[in-house]
């Protein structure tokens, strides 16, 4: 006997589908009061575990033993170098183009040349060679020169952070980039970018093509480079309270925002409820590591401060800090002060849960058979009326 589950009325039209259960998610999600969790466990216990371990967490739906790992990540290291015409293509993309766009062009050049049209084959080269790809694209784009090979002995995100030619590098960018990579794998299964990515897929679309519109859909500055403009919104508090980094001169700054009716970013979440544990992590991260910096100063200030006032709107139902107020300043204060680039390390990080959610969709949901083609119902509505 089938259970109702939710009950359409008309409020719920033109929602986006906020809330509206379409399917299950297998790796990941997100409750309101606790945040997120990959595959049953919060996020705040994972945060500091190895990628590989992470990636073998999702992948396989529980954590597996050391030797589990080392086995698993053996054979996607085989998978981990790109074809040349892969390289070819990329560096003949134009540099004046939002790295986004790259990355998404990156990934049908990826399905045209190295592409099996198997979802799990796919999944697992995808997974391998994402270092590779987005580190041959930021050298490309920014100028820094030709991206050598992927080295097999070193870790997932370590090899990742020896490919990019950051100028002057920081000796704990490999850490900010790890804790970055795993903060940001998947975030349930109606996110934008999770859900473009499965709906494209569900007409069998490829692997990588799905991907490609997923990036396009994390592109967008209310998904995924919402911490790019979370960053510049930081960097002009700083601006305003010059010296005076207490609370009282950053409530001011913020008051006389609203009061502008200027936005403040880093704030508030479609689900949650309480602050989002990925930016608690962060938070302990940078206070730790980069308390000295300014930047992290007005960012612990904007979190102390910033709950509060909006609280004073009854409007506003989560006034607490998303994962965007930190992860910018985080990976400026490590020595990558690239804001362009944070949304590609975002898909970096978010086309793995993907590509997984993608292959329970096509591979063993209902039985084996997969999801249907996704085709939601519009209902007819007169503009004139």
């Amino acid at each position: 006997m089938s259970k109702v589950l939710f009950e359409v009325t008309e409020e719920l039209l033109d929602t986006g589908l906020r809330g509206y259960p379409v399917g299950y998610c297998v790796t990941s999600s997100v409750d309101p009061q606790k945040g997120l969790q990959y595959c049953g466990i919060p996020i705040g216990q994972l945060a500091k575990s190895p990628p590989q371990d992470m990636i073998y967490l999702l992948y396989h739906g529980k954590r597996g033993s050391a030797e589990e790992v080392r086995v698993f990540f053996e054979d996607l290291k085989k998978r981990a170098f790109l074809h040349e015409g892969v390289i070819e293509g990329i560096l003949k993309l134009p540099r004046k183009a939002h790295p986004m766009k790259l990355l998404s062009v990156s990934l049908l050049l990826l399905d045209i040349f190295e592409g099996t049209g198997d979802y799990q084959e796919d999944c697992l080269n995808v997974i391998a060679k994402l270092p590779h790809l987005v580190a041959c694209l930021i050298n490309h784009h920014a100028g820094w020169g030709e991206t050598k090979n992927p080295d097999p002995s070193l870790g997932y995100m370590v090899a990742f952070t020896d490919m990019v030619n950051v100028p002057n590098k920081d000796p704990h960018l490999e850490e900010a980039f790890k804790f970055f990579n795993v903060l940001h794998y998947d975030h349930g299964g109606g996110n934008l970018s999770a859900f473009v990515g499965k709906a494209v897929a569900s007409g069998l679309e490829t692997m990588m093509g799905s991907l490609s519109a997923a990036m396009c859909g994390l592109a967008g500055p209310r998904h995924g480079s919402a911490n790019q403009e979370t960053l510049e919104f930081v960097k002009e508090v700083h601006s305003h309270v010059g010296d005076q980094l207490t609370a009282e001169a950053v409530e001011d700054c913020i008051r006389q925002r609203l009061k502008n009716r200027q936005l403040l970013f880093g704030f508030g979440h479609a689900v949650l409820r309480v602050e989002d544990p990925r930016a608690t992590v962060m938070y302990e991260f940078v206070e730790k590591h980069y308390g000295d910096n300014p930047l992290v100063k007005i960012a612990l200030l904007l979190r102390e401060v910033g709950p509060k006032v909006l609280a004073e709107n009854p409007k506003i139902t989560n006034p607490y800090p998303n994962v965007d107020a930190a992860s910018g300043v985080m990976l400026t204060a490590a020595g990558f002060g690239y804001p362009e680039y944070y949304t590609v390390l975002f898909g970096l990080s978010r086309c793995i849960g993907i590509a997984i959610q993608i292959v329970y969709e096509r591979c063993f949901a209902r039985g084996g058979k997969g999801t249907p083609i996704v085709r939601p119902k519009y209902l007819y509505k007169n503009r004139d009326a």
